[in-house]
């Protein structure tokens, strides 16, 4: 490990911890591939038809989720923080590229942490970090535990899959 892990402030964090049957290098690529992301990052059946990344600290993304009807419900942008290759992602919300400030309704930092527990599992640890306790408090409401608990299955099913 080439990073110190994110230690969680229960009052401000949100963080999810699972084990999965897939290799990290497997998990890093379906984070890092915009058309491998389009398949499995919103909960079915809601869709991702737009993923751009330039991955890259200080690098810019963007994400637009779709309903099932496919009318647009959110245009998500940010910047990468932190890429350690097969490791760890750090990217935010309230930045976009080139670490430039952007107004948002509900900013928050994410670290997406894998540790290989052996040649075909990892631990997947992702924690969103806020501002302030209602800020975690209105993520929590909106379905963080159970929306990125459900993406964490379709990558999984999706990179066995592959």
């Amino acid at each position: 490990m080439s990073y110190t892990p994110h230690t969680v402030n229960p009052d401000l964090d949100l963080e999810l911890v699972r084990e999965v049957p897939v290799s990290a290098e497997a998990v890093y690529a379906a984070w890092t591939n915009p058309e491998s992301l389009k398949q499995w990052f919103a909960p079915r059946p809601y869709s991702v038809p737009i993923i751009e990344i330039d991955l890259r600290p200080g690098g810019g993304f963007r994400s637009v989720m779709n309903d099932p009807e496919g009318n647009q419900m959110m245009d998500e942008t940010g910047c990468y923080l932190e890429v350690i290759p097969n490791e760890r992602l750090v990217w935010t919300t309230a930045l976009t590229a080139g670490y430039r400030p952007q107004d948002g309704p509900m900013h928050f930092t994410a670290f997406l942490e894998l540790t290989p527990t052996g040649p075909s599992s990892c631990t997947y640890r992702a924690i969103a970090v806020h501002l302030d306790p209602a800020g975690a408090k209105q993520h929590a409401e909106m379905g963080f535990h159970d929306g990125w608990g459900t993406v964490i299955d379709q990558m999984v099913e999706h990179i066995q899959s592959h």
